[in-house]
């Protein structure tokens, strides 16, 4: 049997051998590639090196910490990073998501729960960033016009009226389809540099695409919640 050559290749960067261990045989033994590390400045060193297509990183490290590590990474680099992070690290998770962290994941996780999350973060790569028509379910996002359109009776498209603000926020949304997008990070996006603390703003706004986007807005399929963090907003398998 062919050796496939073209494996996808990860890095771990955790201070606890016992985990870099199962992570490494555990993705290894689902073709992946992977490289180890046990400190910030040694996981830039690796990262360097082996120019990986992903990251898991703790952000309990020693020295150098996963946020600073995180945004080291983002001066150079769209890489894809899943962080990892214990329950009451609610702050730093934050602060590594703001920094460029794509997902986050909280010990302890199953190993399953991983894989999913990696399947979804390199599957994604931003293929929406550019798009000029996206799917959302029944409806279309025509980012030309600035329209979001349904299916009429018909056929033919029939606009659902959006706001300047909230067509903004859908199409930062879209653009970054599958991220875990923090409150402050959304706000600066969409309402500019001098926000970051009026979250009730998205909450509103949020309702509102919800009423628009969703066949039951009480039970969202794509614009899902992050409590405590913020939003992720979840395309449909093809969309």
């Amino acid at each position: 049997m062919l050796k496939a050559t073209t494996a996808m290749r990860i890095l771990i960067i955790d201070d606890a051998a016992q985990i870099r261990r199962v992570l490494k045989a555990m993705l290894v033994g689902r073709g992946y590639e992977v490289w180890t590390a046990a400190s910030g400045e040694e996981g830039l060193e690796t990262f360097r090196a082996a120019l990986p297509d992903l990251v898991v990183l703790d952000l309990a490290l020693p020295g150098m910490s996963g946020v600073e590590v995180c945004r080291e990474l983002r001066r150079d680099s769209a890489v894809p990073v899943i962080v990892l992070s214990v329950r009451d690290a609610e702050a730093e998770k934050v602060g590594a998501l703001d920094a460029g962290a794509d997902d986050y994941l909280t010990k302890p996780f199953g190993t399953e729960e991983l894989l999913a999350r990696i399947r979804s973060v390199l599957r994604r790569r931003h293929p929406h960033a550019e798009a000029e028509m996206v799917r959302l379910g029944a409806l279309t996002l025509d980012l030309n016009r600035r329209a979001l359109l349904s299916a009429g009776a018909n056929g033919a498209g029939e606009e659902v009226k959006l706001t300047p603000k909230e067509f903004e926020l859908l199409r930062f949304f879209v653009a970054n389809a599958g991220r875990v997008l923090t409150h402050r990070r959304l706000l600066q996006a969409v309402w500019g540099p001098d926000y970051g603390e009026e979250t009730e703003y998205l909450r509103v706004f949020v309702n509102q695409l919800r009423k628009k986007l969703e066949p039951d807005p009480a039970h969202p399929r794509f614009l899902l919640t992050e409590p405590w963090v913020g939003y992720r907003f979840d395309l449909p398998e093809g969309g």
